[in-house]
Order: structure tokens, then sequence, then C-alpha cells
């Protein structure tokens, strides 16, 4: 059970409309770019034929907003996997300001690569601009069923949790969608990635959103806990 801080609701409470606004301003960049353009880590050049891809999918949250990409928790799994002389590659598709619609525009593109474990972090930018949540599971679960039609891999899914002022009924749907789309699809379910993190000042950058380099350390426990059972 996910253990809410009050500082969580005061610090979303107020910050919503900040963020709101910077990301209002990076989608109607995001609009004009036909193809959006994603950091996506190059694969290792390797010659180990055993060699697998774990996909990262999300929104600013993967991509470490305000830090230097190494900072970013998927970075921080790579370097972990590298210390215990696992075979696996990170690919970082995080992009800043996505929401679950503009999410199921570019997987086919993302599917092209090789993928042994797709990771997807995304919903919050909807709950975020008080978006239909219909339709943030309908493009959630395309997704997933996209990924699954491509590849048979696992799939791990990031649960987070909307801002109170949208209201009791509004976060409890919102919450509900990932673990609906993880017995749905038989996925592992992260319930809140932000765990240890949300509203706490120390561990976030000046926004009081996005997490900092000591912040994105506990994102990463937090990921691993679930992703290290489905390494080999």
């Amino acid at each position: 059970m996910i253990i809410f801080r009050l500082s969580f609701y005061i610090s979303i409470f107020l910050l919503t409309i900040v963020f709101l606004h910077c990301n209002n301003k990076q989608e109607n960049t995001e609009a004009v770019v036909e193809k959006p353009e994603v950091k996506i880590n190059a694969p290792k050049t390797t010659t180990n034929s055993e060699e697998k891809y774990i996909l990262f999918f999300g929104n600013s949250l993967t991509a470490g907003y305000g830090l230097e990409e190494q900072f970013a928790f998927p970075s921080l799994i790579q370097n972990r996997l590298d210390s215990l002389k696992l075979s696996y590659t990170v690919v970082n598709a995080g992009l800043s300001g996505e929401t679950s619609a503009g999410g199921l525009g570019r997987i086919d593109w993302i599917l092209k690569q090789p993928i042994d474990l797709f990771f997807l972090e995304l919903g919050a930018n909807d709950a975020l601009r008080g978006l239909n949540l219909n339709e943030t599971e309908i493009n959630l679960r395309e997704i997933i069923r996209r990924v699954k039609s491509k590849y048979d891999i696992p799939i791990i899914i990031a649960g987070m949790e909307a801002p109170p002022n949208m209201g009791a009924d509004y976060t409890n749907q919102f919450r509900s969608i990932f673990n609906k789309l993880a017995d749905e699809f038989d996925s592992a379910l992260i319930p809140f990635l932000l765990e240890g993190v949300a509203g706490i000042k120390s561990l976030n950058n000046a926004d009081g959103i996005h997490p900092n380099e000591k912040g994105q350390k506990i994102v990463m426990e937090n990921v691993w806990k679930v992703l290290s059972d489905y390494l080999d």
C-alpha cells in the first residue's frame, strides 16, 4: 500500500499550475515536429550474442529532466547492470512532456529496435493536464498491446499518482489504471515510481517535481526491486 505524505499533496497542489504552464510550452513545440527527437542510448558495441536490451519508455521522469543523462535512473540501472557483469544494454526512450497519446504515436518507431524487456512510464502528464482518463487507459493499453504483438517479453509498468486537486474520483481512477493493466497483461507493477522521493525538497530539482541526482538514486532502487526479478 502506498503511503501518502502531506508534503507530497501540498507540493503537487502548489506546483501543478507551474508545471502545466511549462509542459504546455513544450507541447506546442513538439506539435510541429513530425518525428519526436528522443535521446536513445546507442547499443553498446559488443561481440556477445547474448546481449539483451531493456527499453525505458516514458516522459521527463525517464529522460532525467534537469540533469545530465548519466544521472537519470535508466543510466544508473545500466551502471548497476555493468557492475554485476550482466549483458544488458539500457535504452532511454524518455521524452519530456510526453502524454499517453504522444507515446502511442511514437511506439511503432521505437519498436523498430530489438527489445528484451519493456518498461512503461507514462500517464503522469495526462493527469497533470486533467485529460480524460478513459482515453489514457486506452492509449496505455494499446501501447502494451503493440509491444506484446511484436515481442514476447516481460513488461514492467510504473504506477503514478494524480494531483489531489483533481478530486478523489479522478485520483482513484488514475491509480486504478496501472493496476488494471498490470493484471490484464500479467505485467509487473511498481505501485508508485516516486515512492520515497515525491514531496521531499532535498530529493527534487528546484521545480519540486523532478528528482535530482539523489532522488534519481532512490527511483533507481524502486525500479531495481522489480526489474531484478527479470534478469538472468
